[in-house]
């Protein structure tokens, strides 16, 4: 049964491409705009613009870095990445902040959006193991685009295709992100054994 939340869906929408004129970065903006639309709340985080400290594992959960991090992931009940495909896979940013994540993203629903000449299919996959690795939900599916055919920096969307894809991503995120969302907290909450109960608080 669809429910809705008392509160916005929030959304944290990750860019994972270091580039000044960054495509990746126009499509996950319209995507966002498009989540505001449905009544979700953005938070955007340009990693090009704002990188992460390489992870350490030695010094990492002792820095006020890390708090921020931790902190916005937790927020969200719904996550996004996008990434140009670099040799098959995500981009060096976008995997430094996946490695400071992991119960953060819990019970949570998670889409991916590919910058490639190839379909992202890979790129995708490995985002995928993320999330089922952190116990994540992803969408069955990733929006994969092509700079210049589908997309400019100047011009911005220019494939009626992938605006039908992104208005697809935009829809399947707000609703099956609140049912998700709705199911984590009564996991968290109650006291059936659900995957969620290792991450009850004591």
């Amino acid at each position: 049964m669809y429910v809705d939340k008392k509160e916005p869906l929030h959304v944290l929408i990750a860019s994972g491409s270091s580039g000044e004129k960054s495509t990746t970065r126009v499509v996950l903006a319209h995507l966002g705009e498009r989540l505001e639309s449905l009544g979700c709340t953005i938070d955007f985080w340009d990693l090009g613009q704002d990188p992460l400290p390489l992870f350490d594992i030695d010094t990492v959960y002792s820095s006020e870095k890390y708090k921020e991090v931790s902190g916005r992931a937790s927020k969200a009940d719904v996550l996004v990445f996008g990434t140009p495909d670099y040799h098959g896979t995500i981009s060096s940013n976008l995997k430094n902040l996946l490695d400071h994540l992991w119960m953060e993203l819990a019970g949570k629903l998670i889409g991916s959006v590919v910058a490639s000449h190839e379909k992202g299919l890979t790129v995708t996959d490995h985002m995928r193991t993320v999330a089922r690795q952190c116990y994540a939900w992803s969408l069955p599916y990733g929006v994969s685009f092509q700079e210049k055919a589908d997309v400019t920096y100047d011009q911005g969307i220019i494939s009626e295709d992938l605006n039908a894809r992104i208005e697809m991503m935009a829809s399947d995120l707000s609703r099956y992100g609140q049912i998700l969302s709705q199911l984590r907290n009564e996991g968290l909450e109650g006291e059936m054994p659900t995957f969620m109960a290792r991450y009850r608080k004591k």
